[in-house]
Protein backbone atom coordinates (compact mmCIF):
# COMPACT_ATOMS: atom_id res chain seq x y z
CA UNK A 1 0.00 0.00 0.00
CA UNK A 2 1.61 3.77 -1.11
CA UNK A 3 -0.09 6.66 0.54
CA UNK A 4 0.59 10.82 0.39
CA UNK A 5 -0.40 12.95 3.04
CA UNK A 6 -0.57 16.37 3.06
CA UNK A 7 -2.74 17.96 5.85
CA UNK A 8 -5.77 16.42 6.67
CA UNK A 9 -5.75 14.82 2.82
CA UNK A 10 -4.25 11.46 2.41
CA UNK A 11 -4.21 9.95 -1.13
CA UNK A 12 -3.69 5.94 -1.04
CA UNK A 13 -3.84 3.16 -3.17
CA UNK A 14 -5.54 1.12 -0.62
CA UNK A 15 -8.62 -0.34 -2.30
CA UNK A 16 -10.33 -1.24 0.50
CA UNK A 17 -10.68 2.59 1.72
CA UNK A 18 -12.63 3.12 -2.03
CA UNK A 19 -15.67 4.38 -1.66
CA UNK A 20 -17.61 2.74 -4.73
CA UNK A 21 -21.03 3.54 -4.26
CA UNK A 22 -19.68 7.33 -4.43
CA UNK A 23 -16.91 6.73 -7.19
CA UNK A 24 -20.08 4.94 -9.07
CA UNK A 25 -22.64 7.67 -8.54
CA UNK A 26 -20.82 10.49 -9.61
CA UNK A 27 -19.33 8.64 -12.79
CA UNK A 28 -22.96 8.23 -14.00
CA UNK A 29 -24.69 11.38 -13.19
CA UNK A 30 -21.96 13.91 -12.93
CA UNK A 31 -19.27 13.09 -15.34
CA UNK A 32 -19.45 13.99 -19.23
CA UNK A 33 -17.48 10.88 -20.08
CA UNK A 34 -19.30 7.94 -18.02
CA UNK A 35 -22.33 9.30 -18.06
CA UNK A 36 -25.10 6.33 -17.13
CA UNK A 37 -22.22 3.63 -17.01
CA UNK A 38 -23.60 1.52 -14.41
CA UNK A 39 -22.09 0.48 -11.15
CA UNK A 40 -20.84 -3.29 -12.19
CA UNK A 41 -19.37 -2.04 -15.19
CA UNK A 42 -17.45 0.48 -12.69
CA UNK A 43 -16.66 -2.26 -10.29
CA UNK A 44 -15.45 -3.85 -13.18
CA UNK A 45 -13.24 -1.55 -13.95
CA UNK A 46 -11.95 -0.58 -10.64
CA UNK A 47 -10.83 -4.42 -9.66
CA UNK A 48 -8.63 -4.09 -13.18
CA UNK A 49 -7.14 -1.18 -12.42
CA UNK A 50 -4.92 0.99 -10.51
CA UNK A 51 -6.96 3.17 -8.30
CA UNK A 52 -5.94 6.00 -6.47
CA UNK A 53 -8.04 7.84 -3.62
CA UNK A 54 -8.25 11.35 -2.14
CA UNK A 55 -9.51 11.48 1.17
CA UNK A 56 -10.14 14.39 4.32
CA UNK A 57 -9.95 12.06 7.26
CA UNK A 58 -11.82 9.51 6.47
CA UNK A 59 -14.22 10.93 3.03
CA UNK A 60 -12.96 10.19 -0.07
CA UNK A 61 -13.11 13.26 -2.19
CA UNK A 62 -11.47 12.24 -4.83
CA UNK A 63 -10.60 9.51 -7.41
CA UNK A 64 -8.17 8.35 -10.28
CA UNK A 65 -7.90 5.09 -12.25
CA UNK A 66 -4.75 3.75 -13.99
CA UNK A 67 -5.22 0.83 -16.56
CA UNK A 68 -1.52 -0.01 -16.96
CA UNK A 69 1.31 -2.76 -17.75
CA UNK A 70 3.28 -1.34 -14.75
CA UNK A 71 6.02 -1.91 -17.30
CA UNK A 72 5.71 0.63 -20.33
CA UNK A 73 2.34 2.73 -20.50
CA UNK A 74 -0.50 3.77 -18.50
CA UNK A 75 -3.83 5.40 -19.47
CA UNK A 76 -5.27 8.00 -16.69
CA UNK A 77 -9.13 8.21 -16.65
CA UNK A 78 -12.18 8.40 -14.60
CA UNK A 79 -10.11 11.13 -12.75
CA UNK A 80 -13.08 13.11 -10.19
CA UNK A 81 -12.35 15.91 -7.73
CA UNK A 82 -15.86 16.44 -5.89
CA UNK A 83 -17.20 19.76 -6.65
CA UNK A 84 -16.88 21.08 -2.81
CA UNK A 85 -13.17 20.15 -3.29
CA UNK A 86 -12.04 22.35 -5.94
CA UNK A 87 -9.97 25.36 -6.61
CA UNK A 88 -7.69 23.51 -3.42
CA UNK A 89 -5.03 22.09 -5.73
CA UNK A 90 -5.86 18.76 -4.52
CA UNK A 91 -6.37 17.08 -8.19
CA UNK A 92 -2.77 18.68 -9.37
CA UNK A 93 -1.53 16.83 -5.99
CA UNK A 94 -3.84 13.40 -6.80
CA UNK A 95 -2.13 13.56 -10.80
CA UNK A 96 1.40 14.23 -9.23
CA UNK A 97 0.34 11.20 -6.68
CA UNK A 98 -0.17 8.87 -9.58
CA UNK A 99 2.96 10.00 -11.38
CA UNK A 100 5.01 9.29 -8.32
CA UNK A 101 3.33 5.63 -7.71
CA UNK A 102 6.06 3.34 -7.44
CA UNK A 103 4.54 0.91 -9.75
CA UNK A 104 4.82 3.64 -12.86
CA UNK A 105 8.13 4.62 -12.12
CA UNK A 106 10.01 4.20 -15.08
CA UNK A 107 7.08 3.56 -17.72
CA UNK A 108 7.72 5.48 -21.36
CA UNK A 109 4.43 7.17 -21.34
CA UNK A 110 1.35 8.30 -19.54
CA UNK A 111 -1.94 9.35 -21.65
CA UNK A 112 -5.41 10.36 -20.52
CA UNK A 113 -8.33 12.33 -22.41
CA UNK A 114 -9.91 15.22 -21.26
CA UNK A 115 -12.87 17.86 -22.50
CA UNK A 116 -12.05 20.37 -19.63
CA UNK A 117 -8.98 19.99 -17.51
CA UNK A 118 -5.98 21.21 -19.76
CA UNK A 119 -4.57 23.15 -17.34
CA UNK A 120 -4.66 21.08 -14.29
CA UNK A 121 -2.79 18.18 -16.74
CA UNK A 122 -0.44 20.47 -17.91
CA UNK A 123 0.83 21.28 -14.25
CA UNK A 124 2.34 17.94 -13.95
CA UNK A 125 3.95 17.87 -17.11
CA UNK A 126 0.78 16.27 -20.15
CA UNK A 127 0.84 18.00 -23.50
CA UNK A 128 -1.44 17.56 -26.35
CA UNK A 129 0.08 15.07 -28.82
CA UNK A 130 2.84 15.61 -31.11
CA UNK A 131 1.75 13.36 -33.41
CA UNK A 132 -2.14 12.66 -33.71
CA UNK A 133 -2.40 10.99 -37.08
CA UNK A 134 -0.60 7.90 -35.37
CA UNK A 135 -2.77 7.60 -32.69
CA UNK A 136 -6.25 5.60 -33.91
CA UNK A 137 -9.34 4.87 -31.74
CA UNK A 138 -11.89 1.56 -32.40
CA UNK A 139 -15.22 2.81 -30.39
CA UNK A 140 -18.26 0.62 -30.06
CA UNK A 141 -21.05 2.61 -29.54
CA UNK A 142 -22.86 -0.05 -28.63
CA UNK A 143 -21.95 -1.02 -25.31
CA UNK A 144 -22.05 1.55 -22.42
CA UNK A 145 -19.73 3.35 -20.31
Amino acid sequence: MTEWRRDRHVVSDDADRLDVAMISRFLADESYWAEGRPRDLVERSIANSLNLGLYEDDRQLGFARVVTDRATFAWICDVLILSEARGKGLGTWLMECVIDHPDLHGLRRFMLVTRDAHEVYRRVGFTELPYPSRIMVRQDRSTSG
